[in-house]
């Protein structure tokens, strides 16, 4: 370096602390440039002194100095700038970092100065620019701040002006921060300039890298630089949307209202340019759907000089939909209002890749069908009614398709996960496809597409399994509207396609199941209507299946049944054929083991016969046994309805099989009276006084017709003690006798049943259809059993335990399952007596207690006692009544337990006495 090309005044003038004594160096710089304007050396030699001795020293000051004779330099150069800009512009760069904030402040003054010449030229270290000016829009110092801004917009202006036109006389650019391989995997746009000074695809690393910035001044200006670019046509920087979508939706985010309000108005301009682009590519005669990323048809307009808006527009379709999947569960409200309002737009304009991603998407979107914030509710609910559609209204895709989405999937379908490339030209997408393998980040990203989203086949691109998958864990969501739309969902799929969302081991029925139990009435009606769904279209072993397994469920969850078994029954018989549902679980009890739930069950079922509106149908069939259907539904629910002796007996009263009812009787008196028993007597009488026996109430204005119906109401009115029910009853049959029909009562002995096959309510029976002798031998052996089960369970139970156990056993679960039930049918069905109104189940049970000592008093008096001794039992009874108010209730759990062990020693204690 040459030593006299500065002079010594030169160099103290550079190096000063005051600024006015720099600038008049500076000028001084600038007339030495200008006189040395044909000599290129002897600049060069100028610009590197004033780098090396000046802007790269330690002291301050010199730096101050040599920046500002770089940008005299520039000024004095003038357009002829271009040729020293690589040695100029680096180190007015490397300053921009500098600790001192007046260095940072001169290099931005350095920096405008140097711009304002170059124009165009400065666009081949945009990428650097850029990033220092990024790190400068946070920087602490005021005055920095200000330069930068100043820069700042005389490069939008340049980027804005120039971007797209200018080319550099300079073809290989200098820019230590680009980087070619860095583009290789980016899709560009045919129709962008690929040699003009300012390169896009080289400049979205940068902006992908720096969106993630987390400080609000620099997501400002991040978000005001995209929406520069985005405003030039020419740039189509929607066609690298998935680079910096990411970052940009986190910007929502943001502490600053300002900056969501900017990034929410940028995604919106987005969007309108997506849609845009989807509605020129649908209307175009060949054109590829709304995910089309050919651009063969756009070079006749281009050739032909005409902007069209979206015409030539690649947008990656799938990779923007996986980011939005992303962010469709995000806690932060805007991000995830965004993510739902994307998704809702993509249904429509790019359904064929949308449709790829359904099982993802339906994870995420149904939680937000609850969402406390209306708009995301709201939102939520309009993807999923779109996406239902879509999902409906889908064929497979053909086979010789050759729409880019297909081909795109199959090349998916070689690389090591199957995420769905829709939009891209086939020697991109190879290009894209090569580098995936060498990006962790996108194979990471394909990895969880395969595991949620599952294969999908070139024929169907809807992943039935990984949608049922994801749809069945929705049924652990606590809220209720989620759970519903994960059933509307999946009774939509098996109505599509029945085969596909059922499959062997797949978890779904028993999840089915076990949502029968949920708190909420209506998830069980839409589960109960699945199941049905799936029963209708499946063959007898399946619906056999089914109903085996809600009778194992209502055995090992008696509070489901006893809460939901009236709703659950009922529901089922709305959806499918009553007969074949009662018929079947009649003939699954009929061989059911467990005697103490085969009972309940039955004691459950009948009360839902008598009193469903929906089995309507099935009682009139149960009427008519002149005809074959109604005598083999007889004889079915018989043989099962043996379990409970008391369902047996309405079932006869059903049937109107009266003669055989009244047969029954007479077992009757051979059987344990339990309290439980009585009660559901009790229950039968106040049935009989609701609309569905009004037949059986005016049929005993005919006794001469129907005598045996007088006889097995009289034979009620004896088993049952003097209650509520005793009186109803009494005064019905009195009501009647009152007319003087009871002369035509049979005279026939009670003590053997009869043998004739003639019932009396009708004129003439079948004598093939039912065979009411073995059915009563059938009856005799199923309570044989009962028995004997009775008697085992209180020999082995501990005496400690006895009174719990047997309380159990006696249980009357009917009661809370009437309670449940609903029914308009019959309004005695909450446990209302029709007489006096009472509402209180334990008023019956009281009478019930009281009555038990009666019975258990009255067999001592009743060889000559009579009336006398039964009221005199019943003032005794009361006295008990009273003692066991006040000091327990012994005598009527003795009584719920069935313990005639204890009461036969009461009786032959009496007798003695009494002898």
């Amino acid at each position: 370096m040459d030593s006299n090309l500065f002079s010594p005044h030169l160099v103290r003038g550079l190096t000063d602390k005051i600024y006015e004594k720099r600038k008049a160096a500076a000028l001084m710089i600038e007339k030495l440039v200008r006189d040395n304007e044909n000599n290129p050396a002897r600049i060069t030699e100028i610009i590197e002194t004033l780098v090396q001795d000046f802007v790269y020293s330690n002291n301050s000051n010199a730096r101050n100095g040599g920046l500002i004779g770089l940008a005299a330099t520039a000024i004095a150069l003038g357009p002829g700038v271009a040729p020293y800009l690589d040695i100029i512009v680096p180190p007015i760069l490397s300053c921009f970092s500098n600790q001192d904030s007046r260095v940072r402040y001169y290099a931005c003054e350095c920096m405008y100065n140097i711009a304002k010449v170059a124009k165009g030229e400065v666009l081949r270290f945009f990428n650097s620019i850029f990033d220092a000016l990024c790190k400068l829009a946070a920087d602490p110092a005021d005055s920095v701040k200000s330069g930068a801004d100043l820069l700042d917009r005389l490069i939008r202006d340049i980027v804005s002006e120039l971007s797209t036109t200018y080319v550099s006389v300079h073809q290989q650019p200098y820019n230590p921060v680009e980087s070619q391989d860095e583009t290789d995997a980016l899709v560009v746009p045919t129709s962008l300039p690929r040699n003009t000074a300012f390169s896009l695809p080289r400049f979205i690393p940068v902006l992908s890298q720096r969106i993630y910035a987390c400080n609000s001044f620099t997501r400002q200006y991040l978000v005001s630089w995209i929406s520069v670019l985005d405003s030039i046509p020419d740039l189509e920087l929607v066609s690298f949307l998935p680079e910096f979508f990411d970052g940009l939706l986190n910007c929502l985010s943001d502490p600053s209202a300002d900056v969501r309000v900017s990034t929410s108005v940028l995604l919106g301009e987005f969007l309108h340019e997506i849609q845009q682009s989807a509605a020129v590519t649908r209307n175009h005669e060949h054109g590829e759907g709304a995910a089309g990323t050919t651009t063969s048809d756009i070079d006749d307009e281009h050739s032909k000089g005409t902007y069209v808006p979206g015409q030539g527009v690649i947008v990656q379709y799938d990779r923007l939909v996986e980011i939005l999947v992303r962010h469709l569960s995000s806690k932060e409200e805007h991000i995830q209002k965004t993510a739902l309002q994307w998704i809702s737009q993509f249904i429509v304009i790019a359904p064929d890749v949308v449709i790829r991603f359904t099982p993802r998407i339906i994870f995420d979107v149904l939680p937000c069908l609850a969402h406390p914030t209306e708009v995301i509710r709201e939102t939520a609910n309009e993807t999923n009614d779109k996406l239902q559609k879509l999902v409906l209204n889908a064929s497979p895709v053909p086979k010789s398709s050759s729409s880019s989405a297909a081909a795109a999937a199959a090349v998916a379908t070689t690389t090591t996960a199957p995420q769905p490339e829709t939009n891209e030209s086939e020697k991109t997408s190879t290009k894209q496809n090569d580098q995936q393998e060498n990006h962790d980040e996108k194979a990471v990203e394909s990895a969880a597409l395969k595991k949620s989203g599952g294969p999908v086949t070139e024929d169907d691109p809807f992943d039935y399994q990984a949608t049922v998958s994801n749809l069945r864990l929705q049924f652990l969501n606590e809220n209720e509207d989620t759970r519903v739309a994960a059933l509307e969902w999946l009774l939509m799929l098996h109505g599509k396609a029945p085969t596909k969302i059922l499959v062997s081991d797949d978890g779904t029925f028993p999840a089915l199941l076990k949502t029968l139990s949920d708190s909420s009435d209506e998830v069980v009606r839409r589960d109960l209507q699945l199941l049905a769904q799936i029963s209708s279209h499946s063959k007898y072993e399946y619906f056999r299946d089914f109903m085996t397994n809600l009778l194992s469920l209502f055995s090992t969850d008696r509070r489901l049944l006893e809460s939901r078994g009236s709703l659950i029954i009922r529901q089922l018989c709305l959806s499918l054929d009553s007969e074949r549902i009662y018929t079947t679980i009649a003939d699954i009890l009929a061989n059911d083991e467990d005697l103490e739930f085969a009972s309940i069950m039955v004691q459950n079922l009948n009360i839902i016969l008598i009193t469903s509106s929906e089995l309507g149908d099935l009682r009139k069939r149960l009427r008519n046994l002149d005809q074959k259907d109604g005598q083999q539904l007889f004889n079915t629910l018989y043989r099962s309805w043996c379990h409970n002796a008391v369902a047996t007996f309405s079932l006869c009263l059903l049937a109107q099989a009266y003669e055989h009812a009244a047969n029954m009787l007479q077992v009757f008196a051979e059987l344990e009276i339990t309290v439980s028993m009585l009660i559901q007597v009790d229950k039968l009488v106040q049935l009989l006084e609701s609309p569905v026996f009004t037949y059986l109430r005016l049929q005993l204005l005919e006794p001469e017709k129907y005598p045996y119906l007088f006889k097995c109401l009289y034979g009620i009115l004896m088993l049952l003690p003097q209650s509520s029910a005793f009186s109803t009853l009494r005064n019905r049959l009195s009501s009647v006798s009152s007319l003087g029909f009871f002369h035509v009562m049979p005279n026939k002995g009670s003590q053997e049943p009869t043998t004739t096959k003639t019932r009396s309510t009708k004129t003439k029976s079948a004598d093939d259809g039912i065979k009411f002798q073995e059915l009563l031998q059938h009856f005799k052996l199923v309570q044989s059993r009962h028995e004997r089960q009775r008697k085992l369970a209180i020999q082995n139970a501990p005496r400690s335990n006895l009174k719990s156990r047997r309380s159990r056993y006696n249980s009357e679960p009917s009661f809370q399952y009437i309670r449940d039930d609903g029914s308009g049918n019959t309004p005695h069905s909450n446990g209302v007596h029709p007489k006096n109104g009472s509402t209180n189940n334990s008023s019956h049970l009281l009478h019930m207690k009281q009555n038990n000592n009666m019975l258990m008093g009255s067999s001592s008096g009743s060889n000559g006692g009579g009336n006398h001794g039964n009221s005199e039992h019943g003032r005794s009874s009361s006295s008990n009544v009273n003692s066991s108010s006040n000091g327990g209730t012994s005598n009527f759990m003795r009584a719920a337990a069935g313990q005639n062990a204890r009461m036969i020693p009461r009786k032959t204690t009496t007798t003695t006495t009494r002898k």
